[in-house]
């Protein structure tokens, strides 16, 4: 072997080894790439959070007066048979529909929530002296939800029912039926404390309010205890019961959280 064809080996051995040597680079190279590209990939769309927050609450308060009562009327039957139970139940229905319309009660504000019939079954001994269940008959259960928007009339209401044939009746409870431009108000309410807070805390820290980062609202509606209908249901031909309403609060907090500068 001459002096040339070991130098020209020696060329392609060091060629060789840069050759290599700029592959793991690129690949090096395009994989760092890669890497922060994907990581960019995660904030599209988003704003990185600022670390420099205040987070401020607020609550807000509205009272009132209830303007709509539910109650819940049933008429529970026992026969013999399938068919005599469902007659009277379905005869004392309507006439307990009947009587409350009278009242004004709308139509649109009358629900059925149940209708169920089930057999009757009682423990009896035989000839022998042992117990065994037998089927004495049916009962038949329908029950009414009534919507009353005149509260000055639910005594009246429920008198009539009761006369008409119902012989179970639900308790009582007071609503609002606009409660979301209520829940507006309360908010409202809510937003305006909150965001004064924010302004003072700013002056107090020496700090500049930004923008809005994060918002999240809760809002509760205390459900007053619900009338004890035993009380209230007429029987009997009693007079009709004075019921007081009282007054619901619906009561929304708000969290705002500001970027400060």
């Amino acid at each position: 072997m001459n002096f040339q064809d070991t130098q020209f080996k020696g060329l392609k051995f060091v060629f060789g080894v840069l050759a290599i040597l700029f592959l793991v680079v690129l690949v090096i190279w395009f994989g760092v790439g890669i890497s922060n590209k994907i990581k960019e990939g995660k904030y599209i769309g988003r704003d990185i959070e600022s670390r420099n927050v205040i987070t401020v609450s607020g609550t807000g308060e509205i009272y009132t007066k209830p303007d709509l009562a539910l109650v819940n009327f049933s008429v529970v039957i026992e026969k013999k048979t399938i068919e005599e139970a469902m007659a009277e139940n379905t005869k004392k229905m309507n006439a307990v529909i009947d009587s409350v319309k009278k009242q004004g009660v709308e139509e649109k504000d009358l629900k059925t929530t149940t209708f169920a019939i089930s057999p009757r079954y009682e423990w009896r001994k035989d000839e022998f002296l042992r117990e065994k269940r037998v089927l004495v008959g049916y009962k038949a259960t329908e029950s009414l939800e009534v919507k009353i928007r005149d509260l000055a009339k639910i005594g009246d209401v429920i008198q009539a029912a009761t006369e008409a044939g119902v012989n179970q009746v639900g308790d009582l409870q007071f609503t609002i039926d606009k409660e979301d431009e209520l829940k507006s108000q309360a908010r409202k309410e809510a937003i305006e404390k909150a965001r004064e807070k924010a302004n003072e805390m700013a002056g107090q820290l020496g700090v500049k309010l930004v923008r809005i980062t994060n918002f999240n609202e809760g809002w509760i509606m205390p459900v007053p205890p619900p009338y004890f209908m035993e009380k209230a249901t007429g029987l009997g031909g009693a007079e009709a019961p004075q019921i007081e309403t009282g007054e619901n609060k619906i009561e929304v907090t708000v969290s705002i959280t500001y970027e400060i500068d």
